[in-house]
């Protein structure tokens, strides 16, 4: 038993975290995210930051250029809006951390929880953490019924056909070991990422914790961007990826 503690105190003592934030049209945002990315103090790992602009025409690649460049470790500019699925797809492929997070670049989520996600990971338990928003006691701003509907229901078909239990399929907050992410090849390049990972994680029989975490929503006029048409994109991916696939 002790020479197992002394293990993963040695783990996580060398270890990284990778922090992959896809960003298109953030301006309002973009400068604030990464700052409370680098404010969190998860000592001794040491933080990655990429950042994968997706073609924002707002402004948001000359705040990149100008004021955050010297800040992160590497920021990758589409020279074609390609989608958030094809933005990861891009970033996954540079991180050199053990372990990996997704960050969208909004603040409906909170950097201050990456701990959460990680302790599972720590601990030897999991190999992929999702940070559920349906879960848990942690604030939630109170938004779309429909929207909630709607994940409920994408959730619960993802979840029949892949034998899991989730709550929140649909969550950003998605942390991986970097051996995971390595041994999966994405291929969505808008929100079916989320049915599509989900799904391929299943298959992998790798080990999936859920944690509780706080949620800030925004609304369409303060920039949020997934529509119905995203929703009905999910669903064939449901299919897609855990029947058509077999």
């Amino acid at each position: 038993m002790l020479s197992t503690l002394c293990f993963r105190i040695q783990v996580i003592w060398n270890m990284k975290l990778s922090i992959v934030i896809p960003v298109y049209n953030e301006k309002k945002y973009i400068q604030e995210i990464v700052n409370r990315v680098m404010k969190i103090d998860l000592l001794p790992i040491e933080k990655e930051i990429i950042i994968i602009d997706d073609c924002s025409t707002d402004g948001t690649r000359e705040i990149l250029q100008t004021h955050l460049e010297k800040k992160v470790d590497r920021i990758i500019y589409h020279e074609k809006n390609r989608g958030k699925g094809a933005a990861l797809r891009t970033g996954f492929q540079e991180v050199s951390g053990e372990v990996v997070i997704v960050q969208d670049a909004d603040l409906e989520y909170d950097p201050s929880e990456y701990e959460k996600l990680l302790k599972p990971i720590l601990e030897g338990k999991a190999d992929a953490v999702y940070g559920s928003r349906f879960v848990g006691s942690e604030p939630h701003r109170v938004l779309f019924f429909w929207h909630y509907v709607g994940n409920k229901l994408l959730t619960l078909l993802s979840n029949m056909f892949t034998n899991l239990n989730l709550t929140d399929m649909e969550t950003c907050y998605k942390m991986f070991k970097k051996e995971v992410i390595d041994s999966i090849s994405i291929e969505q390049n808008r929100f079916g990422f989320e049915p599509e990972i989900t799904a391929k994680l299943a298959k992998g029989n790798w080990r999936i914790y859920e944690v509780g975490i706080s949620y800030s929503g925004r609304n369409y006029e303060e920039g949020k961007k997934i529509n119905w048409r995203d929703g009905f994109q999910a669903l064939w991916c449901i299919f897609k990826y855990n029947v058509f696939s077999r």
